[in-house]
């Protein structure tokens, strides 16, 4: 069974959503968050997604499940504004839980698009939570939608799950083989079920995926500030094209699609990862210094003035700064990375510097 807290909203749109052509804002860069076996999970999950709000600002959500019951909720806005106080964790009981912060990627910003997603299947119960896009999306919806599948959101996450339900794997981590190998594009996810949490990366490595530790249980995270932020320690990247199944005592690392060569998302050290982060082995922060070096050595421009716009412009603007030449900010973007909600601004704001 499961407990189903869901935000307010009003939704108004029909599939298929229209999105302005004009309208670049980067839109792929959602966080997702696992642990295993530890007290007060949905607690420490709450701590994680405060560290990944950066990925994701639209809505966030939480599934946690008590060795009997899952419990699920999400809501629109900050993760401060809707997982803090001293009842959460009754809340949301359990040991095990997965989390989602979440920028629209397929689908509109509705409530009905949250995740982590939720369904009852023969076997159980799954939440999923997913970071990436879909290419094959839209050919997959109009195939499931035609024999019979209804579809409760038109995020394309949801997908994944109807491909799951209809597999005919006796085994669950079967199941999502078979429906992950049926999908295209690139995704980080995880996903949690009656007793096992499951994190994979695609084929590609295109969305990062970490494994950590906590008090010597497993922890998922999108990136290693998460894991930094509760204490955890980091383990290795989940590698590209692996599914890394948890359950009590163990965890088993499988192969089940065919080898690739990594090709992995170069703006998650332009823009989209904190800089304190490390990705595929590389400090975010770093790479951005090394880019502005670059940036400098191959244009040679003689600056009077260097302007880092946005955040994760400045070690880039830093390197690239000649000698002789200032740098200003011409804007300034407040950065939202864990501060707790009292503190945290309501929206991001920027300002001219003359």
């Amino acid at each position: 069974m499961t407990q189903l807290n869901i935000g307010r909203s009003q939704e108004t749109s029909s599939w298929p959503l229209a999105r302005d052509a004009d309208d670049d804002r980067p839109r792929l860069e959602c966080g997702v968050f696992g642990v295993f076996n530890a007290p007060e999970a949905s607690v420490v999950t709450a701590l994680g997604l405060h560290a990944l709000q950066h990925r994701g600002q639209e809505a966030c959500g939480i599934a946690s499940f008590d060795g009997q019951r899952f419990h699920t909720e999400r809501h629109m806005g900050y993760v401060g504004d809707a997982f803090t106080g001293p009842d959460l964790a009754i809340r949301m009981p359990g040991h095990t839980a997965i989390g989602h912060t979440r920028y629209s990627t397929a689908g509109g910003s509705f409530i009905r698009n949250v995740q982590p997603m939720f369904a009852d299947l023969d076997g159980g119960g799954v939440a999923i939570a997913h970071n990436g896009n879909l290419t094959n999306f839209l050919a997959l919806r109009e195939r499931l939608v035609g024999e019979g599948a209804i579809f409760q959101s038109t995020s394309d996450s949801e997908v994944i799950l109807h491909l799951i339900a209809r597999s005919r794997k006796a085994r669950v981590v079967d199941r999502f083989i078979d429906a992950l190998s049926q999908i295209e594009g690139g995704y980080a996810l995880v996903a949690l079920t009656n007793k096992k949490l499951i994190g994979v990366r695609d084929p590609l490595g295109i969305r990062p995926l970490v494994l950590g530790e906590l008090n010597g249980e497993p922890v998922l995270a999108s990136e290693t500030c998460a894991l930094d932020m509760i204490g955890a320690r980091f383990l290795r990247d989940v590698e590209h094209g692996e599914m890394v199944v948890i359950s009590e005592g163990r965890i088993d690392s499988l192969r089940p699609f065919p080898a690739s060569i990594a090709r992995p998302c170069v703006f998650e050290y332009v823009y989209f990862a904190r800089p304190d982060s490390v990705v595929n082995g590389r400090s975010v922060y770093e790479v951005r210094k090394r880019m502005g070096r670059r940036l400098a050595e191959e244009t040679a421009v003689q600056a009077d003035v260097v302007v880092p716009v946005p955040d994760s412009g400045v070690p880039a603007a830093a390197s690239a700064r000649p000698p002789a030449s200032p740098s200003r900010w011409a804007s300034s973007a407040i950065t939202m990375w864990a501060a707790p909600s009292s503190s945290r601004p309501r929206a991001c704001a920027n300002w001219g510097c003359a």
